[in-house]
C-alpha cells in the first residue's frame, strides 16, 4: 500500500450488493452471481487482514432477504454452510477471529451449529475480527436491545435514569465491537437497509459503484484512500 493510502481506520462495515446484477450483466443465472459474490468475500477479508484493518463486518443476509424466492435462499444458505465448513484453516493462518450477529432462530439448526463452532475454534485469534451480520436486521436489534432493558427495568434491576448510551450498546449484537469509522455500499446504490443504523451513528459512508463481485483489494484501497482525505469532527465545528 501507498503512503496516501496507509489505513488509520479501525473498522469498515461493507454491504455486500450486486450479485444478482453482475450474473444478469453476464447473462447467468443469480446462483453464480452469488457464487462469485462468495469468492470476494475471502478476497476482500484477506485483503483487510493485509491493510491492517481490525475490524470488518460484512452484510451477508438481512431478515428482508427472506423474502426472496426459495431457490435463491437455499442457494445462500448452501453458499454459506460451505464457507462454515471450507475456510477455518485460511481464517486460522490469517489470525481471524469470526463472529456472528443476527437473529439466530431463524436459520436451519446445522447452520447455527457451525457458526457456534466456528466462533469457539477462532475466539483466540488476535489479529482480526471479521464480524458477519447473517438474518441480521438493525430495526430489530434495536427493539430486542430495548426489550432487554425494559425487562431489566420490570424486574427492578435498573431504574429508568440508569439507561445511558452505553448501557444501550452494551444490549446490541455488537457489544465490544467499536462503532464502524467507514460503511461502504458496493454496486452504486445509495441507502444503508436498515445496517448498524444505532452504530453508524458517525460513520463516513461511500457508495461504490463496483458490483460486489468484481470487488477487490485495489477497490479497498481506493476507498481507504478516500477516507483519509476526510475530515471527521463528530458533530463539532
Amino acid at each position: 500500500m501507498t503512503s496516501e493510502a496507509k489505513n488509520t481506520l479501525r473498522h469498515i462495515a461493507i454491504i455486500m450488493d450486486g450479485n444478482g446484477r453482475w450474473a444478469t450483466k453476464k447473462g447467468l443465472p443469480r446462483s453464480a452471481g452469488h457464487k462469485k459474490g462468495a469468492e470476494a468475500v475471502k478476497a476482500v477479508t484477506r485483503a483487510a487482514g493485509e491493510l491492517g484493518i481490525e475490524y470488518l463486518t460484512l452484510y451477508a443476509f438481512s431478515t428482508e432477504n427472506w423474502q426472496r424466492s426459495p431457490e435463491e435462499v437455499n442457494t445462500l444458505m448452501d453458499l454459506l454452510r460451505d464457507y462454515l465448513k471450507s475456510d477455518l484453516k485460511e481464517v486460522q493462518d490469517n489470525g481471524v477471529r469470526i463472529r456472528f450477529i443476527g437473529e439466530r432462530d431463524m436459520l436451519a439448526p446445522d447452520i447455527v451449529e457451525n457458526m457456534k463452532k466456528l466462533e469457539a475454534e477462532t475466539a483466540g485469534n488476535m489479529k482480526m475480527t471479521l464480524c458477519i451480520a447473517l438474518s441480521y436486521g438493525s430495526r430489530h436489534e434495536i427493539v430486542n436491545a430495548a426489550r432487554k432493558i425494559a425487562m431489566l427495568a420490570k424486574r427492578g434491576d435498573i431504574l429508568p435514569e440508569d439507561v445511558d448510551i452505553k448501557m444501550f450498546s452494551d444490549m446490541l449484537y455488537t457489544k465490544d465491537i467499536p462503532d464502524p469509522d467507514l460503511v461502504i455500499r458496493s454496486s452504486g446504490e445509495q441507502r444503508v437497509s436498515n445496517y448498524l443504523l444505532w452504530q453508524i451513528a458517525y460513520s463516513e459512508l461511500y457508495f461504490s459503484p463496483v458490483l460486489w463481485p468484481d470487488f477487490d483489494k485495489e477497490t479497498l484501497e481506493a476507498i481507504i484512500k478516500d477516507f483519509n482525505r476526510r475530515e471527521r469532527r463528530y458533530g463539532k465545528a
